[in-house]
């Protein structure tokens, strides 16, 4: 087997499990399992597993987290204190479908916050994206109906959705800021540590509510399945790809997670894939192309 093909089908399990967490966040809705209670104990089952083998490298390196806590905590608070919980309260009112779809512009988002930030120069065809993958997003929270926008009746879970994709953007963008001289494990304990700090006020608030976490078979398996597969095996073999096959090329891939989560959708709920999710499709994954085309391309024509 060769790397790339290697690097493929790494890529492949990545989105396969991302998209799984998406029909997670629809189960746990179903199962009554509180969103902020399943983000709580989903992050803390992660930290206990990565502790033991990232634990030496961050004490060694303690003077550069230190120096590096403002960032770090704005990254736990975009990830794990906002767009993880955003996403499972979004499938409370939104589909798997929706929620795959929208999550797909992530990358039109990035490119959105560099623009403003001006971290990265942004070229004709990556603005192009943006506009086009923007568009197909008006398609999935309009439903392909002009009176949906001029009334302003929104389905609330793709908002909730739209919000996370804002999040997961801002982390991805202000990412790049960060330099520590430490392990790819140990950068995800700290903001975890970081993210736990915001994550655990908001499991309190919704247990002085009156939702109590039920211990049992659903909450264990969500409990599980969030931590092991989405949380660290997606992160290992996309970061495991990337370093094969680069970024650009790897980045294609995401358009693999709605493909995904629409037959993890259709299969576990029933779902429906209507005309506008295909119109929608279209324009986002034509915007996530042009959004990974360099301008150099043109210029050695």
């Amino acid at each position: 087997m060769t790397n790339n093909i290697k690097a493929y089908l790494m890529l492949v399990l990545a989105t396969f499990f991302w998209a799984g967490n998406f029909a997670i966040g629809k189960f746990a809705f179903l199962e009554d399992i509180p969103p902020y209670s399943l983000t709580f104990f989903r992050w803390l089952t992660v930290w206990l597993i990565l502790f033991p083998f990232t634990y030496k490298d961050i004490l060694k390196n303690k003077n550069d987290i230190f120096n590096s806590l403002p960032l770090l905590f704005f990254l736990g608070l975009m990830t794990i204190g906002l767009f993880v919980p955003f996403v499972y309260i979004a499938m409370k009112n939104t589909t798997v479908t929706n929620a795959t779809l929208l999550n797909t512009a992530i990358p039109a988002a990035i490119i959105l916050f560099c623009f403003i930030f001006k971290f990265e120069k942004s070229n004709a065809f990556q603005l192009s994206g943006l506009l086009i993958s923007t568009l197909g997003v008006l398609v999935i929270i309009t439903r392909s109906d002009f009176n949906v926008l001029l009334n302003l009746d929104f389905n609330i879970g793709d908002i909730w959705m739209i919000g996370a994709v804002i999040c997961w953007g801002l982390y991805s963008t202000f990412l790049k800021k960060l330099k520590l001289k430490i392990s790819l494990f140990s950068t995800v304990q700290v903001v975890c540590t970081c993210g736990l700090i915001f994550a655990f006020p908001q499991f309190l608030y919704e247990y002085n509510q009156g939702f109590v976490v039920n211990i049992n078979k659903a909450f264990l398996f969500c409990i599980i399945y969030t931590a092991i597969f989405p949380s660290i095996v997606s992160y290992s073999c996309w970061t495991g790809a990337i370093s094969i096959i680069g970024a650009n090329r790897s980045g294609i891939f995401v358009s693999l997670i709605p493909l995904f989560g629409t037959g993890m959708a259709i299969f576990f709920f029933n779902e429906e894939f209507k005309s506008y999710h295909l119109i929608a499709s279209i324009l986002i994954i034509i915007g996530l192309f042009l959004s990974n085309k360099k301008i150099n391309n043109v210029k050695s024509r």
